[in-house]
């Protein structure tokens, strides 16, 4: 038996032992216990903690919470997170990120493009998903496979582990898992977004806004994460049932008052 076959019989075997189901029904391998995943996110966050510059300013803070705390009184979350923990860190690039444990990096080179609270989050929501649907217990399972098992994990350094849980492998096996990811996060964010009392819709401006900042991106095949036309194509065929969650929250009064 090659080495091939011999991985997709062993990854077969697998998944009848340790297939779940993500929030949104997709079929799941999880090798990892949570207390295990959140364990490994929290050491990998505070390594990040002491290596990047964290922006302390009282009002950015308090926006980002504002809409992170709104976001999350709406959320369904079953991976064992006690609190979760928000920091904004000083880095020009507009990103944000989440690792299992409940813990989120926002960027501050985000509220540039991020340009309104729905907007920023469309963003935060986007990372929430990733936790709540267990997609770096999915990067790390994945890796025992591909690279020797625990043992293999053991060996890589805090700020690697942080590129593990919430990054996955560039190409090979991994690279379709980590498109269905992002994919999944977008979904999930957008029901989160919408229940919290923020405009749907402005899900798709990010990425407008995303898309406007132009540079050299790497064609879908070859990229972890869909293009920005297939993210707002996806995002708008889901709007109608998030233009619902939306309206529903407004009557219940959920109009998040969060302001930079």
């Amino acid at each position: 038996m090659n080495r091939f076959l011999l991985l997709s019989f062993h990854c077969f075997v697998l998944l009848l032992i340790s297939c779940q189901t993500s929030p949104t029904g997709r079929r799941q391998l999880l090798l990892v216990k949570d207390p295990e995943m959140n364990e490994m996110g929290t050491q990998a966050f505070a390594e990040m903690k002491k290596q990047t510059p964290i922006e302390r300013g009282e009002a950015v803070n308090r926006y980002v919470n504002c809409i992170v705390q709104a976001e999350l009184a709406v959320t369904e979350d079953s991976t064992g997170v006690a609190s979760w923990e928000v920091v904004v860190f000083k880095d020009s690039t507009p990103n944000a990120f989440a690792l299992p444990g409940g813990k989120i990096g926002v960027h501050t080179g985000i509220l540039p493009v991020a340009k309104t609270p729905g907007q920023l989050a469309a963003v935060i929501g986007h990372e929430i998903g990733h936790v709540i649907a267990r997609h770096g217990n999915e990067r790390v399972s994945q890796n025992q496979i591909t690279n020797g098992g625990m043992e293999a994990l053991k060996t890589i350094g805090k700020g690697d582990m942080a590129g593990v849980l919430g990054a996955g492998a560039k190409f090979g096996v991994l690279l379709p898992y980590s498109r269905a990811h992002e994919s999944e996060a977008d979904y999930i964010g957008l029901e989160i977004m919408a229940k919290a009392g923020f405009n749907p819709e402005e899900s798709v401006t990010l990425w407008e806004n995303m898309s406007a900042l132009g540079g050299s991106k790497s064609a879908e095949i070859l990229s972890t994460h869909p293009s920005d036309e297939t993210r707002m194509t996806q995002l708008k065929s889901k709007m109608s049932d998030a233009l619902q969650l939306f309206n529903s929250a407004k009557s219940q009064g959920k109009v998040p008052g969060c302001r930079l």
